[in-house]
């Protein structure tokens, strides 16, 4: 059991990481504004948590202009869809484990 607790990302603690990270996980590229409406949260409380995700190398960011407008999006990293894949593995073994 300690084995399955260690491969527990806390990166991915967080309700907004989590989240950030199942949308973009089922979703190729996501703008922040869709995020923020999707996970219902502040423009302050989005940023910090996708902050912690690109430091981590877990997401891409991607800007660009619409026109006259900044436009940035969000995407999964290689790194970061094998390290959800894997947190999503150990929290299963855990619920089997306990079930």
């Amino acid at each position: 059991m300690k084995d399955i607790i260690l491969n527990i990302n806390k990166v991915f603690e967080s309700r907004v990481r989590l989240g950030v990270m199942s949308i973009l996980i089922v979703n190729p590229k996501s703008d922040f504004n869709s995020l923020k409406v999707m996970l219902e949260i502040t423009d302050g409380n989005l940023a910090s948590h996708l902050a912690v995700l690109e430091k981590n190398k877990y997401i891409k960011v991607n800007k660009k202009f619409i026109g006259k407008k900044p436009n940035t999006s969000y995407s999964v990293t290689d790194a970061g869809k094998k390290a959800f894949i894997e947190h999503l593995d150990a929290l299963e073994q855990l619920i089997k484990m306990t079930g």
